[in-house]
């Protein structure tokens, strides 16, 4: 599946926050991050990401894609993490 991520975290939040979705997607831009997952790598994700936020105060938006044949993707002004892989 491929997955785009968004996240409003803390402050204190934000750093453990950006090193857990790293390991996983590629950076995209600030707080945004988006790529090819296995369903058993998404739960993992899923999993650490809901230790470190603050579910009262802090949001994560997944939006998942089953195949990315129908998808586009365009950036107004500069790409800040330039990829590959288009949806």
């Amino acid at each position: 599946m491929y997955i785009i991520l968004v996240y409003d975290v803390g402050e204190k939040r934000v750093g453990k926050a950006l090193k857990t979705c790293r390991k996983y997607l590629t950076w995209v831009q600030n707080s945004v991050f988006e790529g090819e997952i296995t369903y058993a790598t998404f739960q993992k994700l899923k999993y650490e990401l809901e230790k470190i936020i603050n579910k009262d105060e802090d949001s994560v938006i997944i939006y998942i894609l089953r195949t990315t044949k129908y998808s586009q993707r365009e950036c107004l002004g500069k790409e800040k993490n330039p990829i590959d892989i288009f949806i």
